[in-house]
């Protein structure tokens, strides 16, 4: 089982990875954060909205269902979003340098953290 820190260093082992942060989204403050790139505490803030929006959207459709993730795809970047499957309320926000990172193997990065995460 791995750490918060250790779970963040494991991201950030992934080619065109820039930074990393695992959120609480019940307060939008982050619990760890590795990298640069962008301003983690205002992408933390900003991306509990986008899971407390798809959330209740999912729930107003009726879906019973859960998020294995969120992909924002910008000219120059990949922004992960992965709903912790191990803690609820937590997320795992990766972004990547679109040019040099392979989506699938960020994908897949995300996911084998997710798992091994010990809080």
């Amino acid at each position: 089982m791995a750490n918060i820190k250790q779970t963040l260093d494991s991201l950030m082992e992934l080619d065109g990875a820039l930074c990393a942060a695992v959120v609480d989204s019940t307060s939008g403050m982050m619990l760890g954060s590795v990298g640069t790139g962008v301003d983690l505490e205002i992408a933390a803030a900003g991306n509990t909205e986008v899971v407390r929006a798809k959330v209740k959207t999912m729930r107003a459709l009726g879906l019973n269902d859960v998020i294995d993730d969120m992909l924002i795809t910008l000219g120059k970047q990949y922004h992960i979003i992965r709903p912790s499957s191990r803690k609820e309320g937590v997320f795992i926000y990766y972004v990547l340098d679109k040019g040099r990172a392979n989506l699938a193997m960020a994908r897949r990065k995300a996911q084998d953290v997710d798992k091994e995460m010990n809080f």
